[in-house]
Order: structure tokens, then sequence, then C-alpha cells
């Protein structure tokens, strides 16, 4: 069983995000349309695939924990839709093959990525790890499973 938590799987997973948004406003604005509908479907993918382990998994099992359900998570998940928005309003973009369009709406969605991660990273990560207690093992397994399985 591996020794990662979901912590560190997710904000790893954040980072590989980010990456691939990087290289889709970088192949996009370089008139790259192959390469950039390739980072876009990545990106895509990887990021409803990263929501799904959240929502399914990590959010239920630290309002059961923690009884908290208008708390934290409840802004995650309205944040999550916000991104869902910007990811429709990319794919129109890409199939338009707008660049000023990739480039406003990857703007946007990188600005609320940094702060949306931030506040997973250092709000509710850590205080779902808490409250999982000596189910942080179990729920890491869960949660990763959940992601991978995407």
């Amino acid at each position: 069983m591996s020794t990662t938590t979901f912590d560190q799987y997710l904000m790893a997973d954040h980072r590989d995000c980010d990456a691939l948004l990087g290289a889709l406003r970088q192949l996009a604005g370089a008139g790259d349309w192959e390469g950039a509908g390739s980072a876009f479907q990545s990106l895509r993918k990887d990021v409803l695939a990263h929501f799904a382990a959240e929502e399914e998994v990590l959010f239920p099992a630290f309002e059961a924990a923690s009884g908290m359900t208008c708390g934290p998570t409840r802004v995650m998940r309205m944040e999550h839709d916000e991104v869902r928005d910007l990811l429709e309003d990319l794919s129109l973009d890409m199939s338009e093959q707008d660049g000023e369009g990739v480039r406003g709406h990857g703007e946007a969605l990188l600005i609320l990525l940094q702060q949306h991660n931030m506040k997973e990273e250092h709000i509710l990560y850590p205080a779902a790890l808490q409250s999982a207690g000596a189910q942080a093992a179990e729920l890491s397994a869960q949660v990763i499973a959940r992601r991978e399985a995407a």
C-alpha cells in the first residue's frame, strides 16, 4: 500500500494541471491548435477527475467526520462549478480556434485555480486529514483510487 496521503497526491495533481494549463496557453498563443487541443483535452480530463475524487470521496468523508456541510466544502463545490464553466468557455474557444478567447479564459482559469488550490492546500486538506484521524490511510487510498479511475 502506498504511503502517499491524499493531500500529497492532490497537491501534485494541482501542479500537473497547472502545467497542462500553461502548455495550453502557450500552444494556443503560438497558433499550434493541434498541440493546444491535446493539452486542453488532458487538462479537462484531469481537472474533472480531480474534482470527482474530491466531491465523491474526500468532501463527503470530511463532512461526515467534521459535521460541517456549509463550510469549506460548500465553497470548494461552488468554485468547482466556476472552473467547469470556464472549461466550457475554453472548449468553445478551442473549437473556434479563438486565440484571444483562450488567452482570456485561460488567464481567468489560472487565477481561479491558484486561489482555489491555495484554499484546499492550506485549509481544507489539513482539516480533512486531521478529521480523518486513524482512517486517513484508508481515505487516502479511496481518494487516489477514485482520481485514477477516471
